[in-house]
């Protein structure tokens, strides 16, 4: 089997779409840039498990490495007004304190073959590394592994339970419950893996992936 880093993805406000990259130098904390910023009520943080149209936005990062809502600094009063709109009017924006901002572990890793048998649209599943050249559903055999990519190493911990985000379309951004129950019954709700950097450095599109069991 041989692996390849096939795609890389940051989502710099949590709960919204997210942008493909082709290299990041990892840290403790994941790929740079990823859920700098999350949406926020009075009763915590906002998630697009219930507030769907989030997933309608689309953060990246400016220049200088700061997150932008559909192109708008995300402390302007444009991204502001898209947040209300798709979260509610008492929404709003609010930088994530360091470390706190993942609902896991800071990455999720998944892998070509178990997309395939997936059989929809990476971006349900919101990875921030996919992996390619797996023999179908061989992920599920992966739980305490670690991943060697250029100078880093990655611990993979869990296969991530999946939730309600599954279910939305991401170009349509419409729901459809009966994929979440379809994850249930193919593969036991769980698809990807929980990971985390026990060893940072430059990792890029296309490389080499050494698994170590």
């Amino acid at each position: 089997m041989s692996l390849s880093l096939g795609q890389l993805w940051r989502y710099p406000v949590k709960s919204m779409a997210g942008e493909h990259v082709d290299a990041a130098t990892l840290t403790r904390l994941g790929v740079p840039g990823d859920r700098l910023v999350w949406v926020r009520g009075p009763e915590g943080v906002r998630t697009a498990r219930r507030q769907y149209r989030l997933l309608g936005l689309h953060a990246t990062l400016s220049s200088d490495g700061d997150a932008l809502v559909n192109g708008h600094p995300w402390d302007s009063d444009e991204a502001a007004a898209l947040v209300r709109a798709a979260a509610g009017e008492d929404a709003w924006l609010e930088r994530a304190p360091a470390g706190h901002q993942f609902d896991i572990l800071p990455l999720l890793v998944a892998t070509d073959g178990a997309i395939a048998s997936f059989g929809r649209d990476v971006r349900r599943l919101r990875p921030n590394l996919v992996i390619n050249g797996v023999d179908g559903m061989d992920e599920t055999t992966w739980e305490g592994a670690t991943l060697r990519i250029g100078p880093s190493a990655i611990f993979l911990d869990s296969l991530r339970g999946r939730c309600p985000m599954t279910t939305v379309d991401p170009d349509l951004i419409t729901r459809d419950p009966e994929v979440l129950r379809e994850i249930g019954r193919r593969f036991g709700g769980r698809l990807a893996l929980n990971a985390a950097v026990t060893r940072g450095g430059r990792i890029a599109v296309g490389e080499a992936v050494h698994l170590e069991r």
